[in-house]
């Protein structure tokens, strides 16, 4: 009903984008949904429950209400789509990485393929002679080594619970903790799937919110919860971004976007004054929000002082936009 709603107020689309997180092993690119395409979508549901299920049934609805014009499915996977092996292949049985398909993925493309083409523009420099760590911060977390143009690491894996501590997901844990808490507690594949995916993160350490800025506000009252959350999250940011830039050669810049990476000033302070071991410095510039909503981006690094630190306003809908219409030869 909103989804009819929405459109009866808008101007009749000549296309529409779709944003799936995970393509899955079949699907490769960007690319027009027909009805093979829909079928593979519910085969990878699974391996992003908080993604890609809720957004089949509005593919759904959306190729009901608007049957005569094209749809496309845009995938966050494509943008790690040629990962080196050494970054894709999981150090488990062949058995599973064959007939199983266990291998990362890597996810937030979308968010990436946007921040690259920004901070290249920014820096005044052909994608293709950058080495860069993007880092996306919002409900989701993830960073992301680039080399020349291409994707070369990233923090997330076969599914977007690996990597980065989020607000409501655990991002990477030892494995022999689940193993754990199924065998001494006896906890299901249920117990531990809603765990991880929904109470976990800052909000798991904070006990009260996912949302760094109530943690900011938090710990500045005397939370000490608060304050272990941001603390953990900002430290899980540190080793995200230094493992990132062990598949670099240099660093040409540190990028955030994503909603807290582009409105949460004390967190990227208090990642970047932490990395001085890769040349970053603290002291960092805080753009008013609305000027980053209309500039696009901002360079936020004291001149001369270290890698340069940039942050881009998240671009995920356009570059929908411009892959649909790739795909479509618009």
């Amino acid at each position: 009903m909103e989804l009819r709603n929405f459109l009866s107020e808008v101007p009749a689309p000549a296309a529409v984008g779709h944003r799936i997180v995970h393509s899955g092993p079949h699907l490769t690119g960007h690319t027009l949904i027909d009805a093979r395409v829909r079928a593979l979508l519910s085969d990878v549901a699974d391996l992003a429950p908080l993604h890609v299920a809720p957004a089949l049934p509005v593919v759904d609805a959306a190729r009901e209400l608007l049957p005569d014009v094209p749809h496309v499915a845009c995938f966050d996977t494509v943008f790690h789509k040629d990962l080196p092996a050494q970054a894709r292949t999981y150090a488990v049985p062949e058995r599973w990485r064959a007939e199983y398909g266990l291998r990362r993925y890597g996810f937030h493309g979308l968010s990436y393929s946007w921040a690259l083409q920004r901070t290249a523009q920014a820096l005044g420099r052909p994608v293709d002679n950058l080495q860069v760590v993007l880092v996306h911060l919002g409900g989701g977390c993830s960073a992301c080594a680039v080399r020349n143009g291409r994707s070369v690491d990233t923090t997330m894996g076969l599914t977007p619970l690996e990597g980065l501590v989020m607000s409501k997901r655990s991002g990477s844990l030892d494995p022999g903790a689940l193993l754990w808490l199924q065998r001494r507690h006896g906890l299901s594949t249920d117990e531990l799937d809603d765990a991880l995916h929904r109470r976990s993160g800052l909000l798991g350490l904070s006990g009260t919110s996912g949302d760094t800025r109530d943690l900011v506000r938090a710990r500045a009252e005397g939370d000490a919860a608060a304050e272990l959350a941001l603390a953990t999250f900002t430290l899980s940011c540190r080793r995200g971004i230094a493992s990132m830039a062990a598949s670099l050669d240099r660093l040409d810049a540190l990028v955030f976007t994503g909603e807290i990476g582009e409105d949460q000033p004390e967190v990227r302070e208090e990642i970047c004054s932490a990395l001085t071991v890769l040349g970053v410095r603290g002291g960092l510039l805080v753009p008013e929000l609305e000027d980053l909503m209309r500039e696009g981006l901002r360079r936020i690094d004291q001149a001369g002082r270290g890698v340069p630190v940039l942050v881009v306003a998240t671009g995920e809908t356009q570059q929908i936009a411009a892959e649909t219409r790739r795909v479509l030869g618009m």
